[in-house]
């Protein structure tokens, strides 16, 4: 299968920015190319933690406000520490300074989970989702977000016994915390 960006602009260039290309490809069905409009939101990739407490058997959540989903009439949402990859950090740094950042611990052993598209029909945006462990001797600071991001973020602890509990109940709505407590169910349930 063949494709062509014949052209590429960007059309919106803010916080998030929106690319309009004009691409052609190949057809499954062989017959001949489609040549279309398409749109990509761009916004860099990010990275989200999976945290177990060992000593409290919890998993640390943050909850926060929405704007994209308070428009669906879910404005606070229950989710992993999660964030973008600043320019020349690595994943495994990004992890480190959102986890210290959004909930004030400090985590050195990261194991990654994935790295994913989460919405490919409409962003180009990669997630690398990472597990760490720690100790509530690990937590460092109050956390709460960067102040010069106008972040206000609540840690939330849920123990893994609820946790899972709740994960098949449909109670957590994003696709971070779905796949990694999933992950955690299928690699590290019996180990721990």
């Amino acid at each position: 299968m063949d494709y062509k960006v014949k052209s590429e602009k960007i059309v919106l260039d803010k916080f998030l920015k929106v690319f309009e290309a004009e691409v052609e490809h190949d057809t499954y069905r062989n017959e001949g190319k489609i040549q279309a409009t398409r749109l990509a939101l761009d916004r860099g990739d990010s990275v989200a933690i999976l945290i177990y407490e060992r000593d409290t058997d919890q998993f640390l959540f943050t909850e926060q406000f929405r704007y994209p989903s308070s428009r669906r009439n879910v404005p606070f949402i229950l989710e992993l520490p999660a964030g973008a990859i600043d320019d020349g950090e690595t994943a495994q740094d990004a992890a480190q300074r959102e986890v210290l950042e959004e909930i004030g611990y400090k985590i050195d052993n990261l194991e990654k989970i994935s790295t994913y598209f989460p919405s490919p029909g409409m962003s180009s945006e990669v997630i690398h989702l990472f597990f760490a462990q720690v100790e509530t001797g690990d937590k460092v600071n109050n956390g709460g977000g960067a102040a010069s991001e106008k972040e206000d973020i609540k840690l939330v602890p849920l123990s893994r016994k609820r946790a899972l509990e709740k994960l098949p109940q449909g109670f957590f709505n994003n696709s971070i915390t779905i796949i990694g407590l999933q992950w955690f169910l299928l690699n590290k349930e019996n180990l721990i």
